[in-house]
C-alpha cells in the first residue's frame, strides 16, 4: 500500500456516508466500512469495500478512521462504547467526524480518545447535502491540528470543493453552526415566500428563476423553492430533525457564550411545532405545508 493511498475506514452508512464513501472507493482508496444496520453497507461491498462487525474493527488497518452519524449521542457510543473505536485506537491514528455535534462535547471527547488512545480528532462538518455529497462538491469546515487537517486535506479534496481549518479541535462545530443558523433561516423565510406568492396569484413556481442572479438568490431558494411551490418532497434529501437538532445547538451555544440569536431561536420554535406534526423524519422543503395551513 503506498503512503499516498492509505487505508480508510468510514462509520455511518446513511444519506451523506453512502456517497461520501463510493466517492472514496472511486478515488481508489481502500475503505472498510461499519453501519449499525448491516445492509447498509453492501452497495460498498459491491465496490470492493470490507464491512467489519464493529467499530473497533475499523482501526486495526485504517491510518484515517471517518464518522458521519446522527447526533452527539451517536458518535459518543460508536467512539465510546462497547465495541467501539476506543477498543482499537492507535497514536498516529486520526479521526474525522463530519457528523454535526456540539462543539463542547467534540472537544471533550477528542480530549478523552487522546489521552486514552493517541488518537487525534479532526472535527470536519460538511455543508451541501446529497448532492454535494455525490458530486464531491461539499464545503467542509475543520477543527483540529493544522498537521492533523493537513494530513487528510488530499483524501478530503476527494469529497469537497473547500476544506477550511477554523482553527482547534471544536471550530468546525462552531462553524457549521453558523452555517445551520442561516440554512435553517432561510428555509422558512423561503416558505414564507411561496406561501405569500401563492395567495397573492402569483405562479410560485417562477420565484426561483425570477430571482436567479439577483441579490436575495441563494442556493436554498434554488433547491427549495421549486420542491415548496410544487409540492415534491421526495425523494428525501435530508430530514427537519437534523435541522432542528442542529438550532438547538445554535441556542445551547448562544447562550453558553452570551450572544444573541432571536431569528435562529424563532426557527428553532416553528421546526418544532412542525416537527410535532409528524414531519420530523420529512424533508424541510414540507414547511411549505405550515405556512400553506395558516389563515390570512
Amino acid at each position: 500500500m503506498s503512503a499516498s493511498m492509505p487505508r480508510l475506514a468510514f462509520a455511518g452508512i446513511g444519506l451523506m456516508g453512502l456517497p461520501m464513501s463510493r466517492r472514496l472507493i472511486a478515488a481508489g482508496y481502500p475503505l472498510t466500512v461499519w453501519n449499525r444496520n448491516p445492509d447498509k453497507c453492501q452497495p460498498l461491498q459491491a465496490l470492493g469495500a470490507e464491512r467489519v462487525q464493529s467499530p473497533a474493527e475499523l482501526c486495526v488497518q485504517a491510518q484515517v478512521v471517518m464518522l458521519c452519524l446522527a447526533d452527539t449521542a451517536a458518535v459518543r457510543e460508536v467512539v465510546f462504547g462497547a465495541g467501539g473505536i476506543v477498543e482499537g485506537a492507535l497514536p498516529g491514528q486520526v479521526l474525522v467526524d463530519f457528523s454535526s455535534l456540539d462543539p463542547a462535547a467534540t472537544r471533550s471527547m477528542a480530549a478523552e480518545l487522546l489521552a486514552r488512545t493517541g488518537m487525534r480528532w479532526v472535527d470536519a462538518p460538511v455543508s451541501g447535502g446529497t448532492p454535494g455529497a455525490e458530486a464531491g462538491t461539499l464545503a467542509i469546515m475543520a477543527g483540529g491540528r493544522e498537521a492533523d487537517v493537513e494530513q487528510v486535506r488530499p483524501i478530503l479534496a476527494h469529497l469537497g470543493q473547500r476544506l477550511t481549518r477554523m482553527g482547534e479541535v471544536g471550530a468546525g462545530q462552531v462553524t457549521k453552526v453558523c452555517n445551520q443558523m442561516i440554512v435553517a433561516c432561510n428555509a422558512l423565510v423561503i416558505a414564507e415566500v411561496v406561501a405569500l406568492a401563492e395567495r397573492a396569484g402569483v405562479d410560485a413556481r417562477l420565484i426561483a428563476p425570477a430571482l436567479a442572479g439577483g441579490f436575495a438568490d441563494s442556493k436554498p431558494l434554488q433547491i427549495l423553492a421549486p420542491q415548496m411551490a410544487e409540492s415534491t418532497f421526495e425523494p428525501i434529501k435530508w430530514h427537519v430533525r437534523t435541522l432542528l437538532k442542529d438550532l438547538d445547538t445554535a441556542v445551547k451555544l448562544s447562550h453558553e457564550q452570551g450572544s444573541a440569536t432571536p431569528m435562529s431561536g424563532l426557527a428553532a420554535q416553528l421546526l418544532r411545532l412542525h416537527g410535532s406534526q409528524g414531519n420530523l423524519g420529512r424533508d424541510p422543503a414540507t414547511l411549505i405545508e405550515m405556512l400553506r395551513e395558516e389563515q390570512p
